[in-house]
């Protein structure tokens, strides 16, 4: 069985990623196997190239954080003022 590192290696070169796509890919917590699966085939011209896929993850997995963010600070300025009026 080939090592975790030579599997990052091979998604790297097979998917076309640079040393801070792989680093994303790790920090998502995907693993080089799905990587390598997400790759389009001529037959799946919708699918985005897998850079562009890391990327949309990125994109939505931080736009839920800020959501989750803003959500509990509502809830803290509610709960002050509610504090407040006792």
């Amino acid at each position: 069985m080939a090592s975790n590192d030579q599997l990052w290696q091979e998604a790297k070169k097979r998917c076309r990623l640079d040393d801070e796509d792989i680093a994303l890919a790790k920090r998502l917590g995907l693993n080089p196997r799905s990587l390598i699966k997400n790759i389009p085939s001529k037959s799946e011209p919708w699918k985005a190239p897998v850079k562009d896929w890391l990327h949309e993850i990125e994109a939505k997995r931080s736009k839920k954080a800020e959501q989750k963010q803003r959500r509990r600070e509502k809830e803290a300025k509610v709960q002050d003022s509610a504090d407040k009026e006792k």
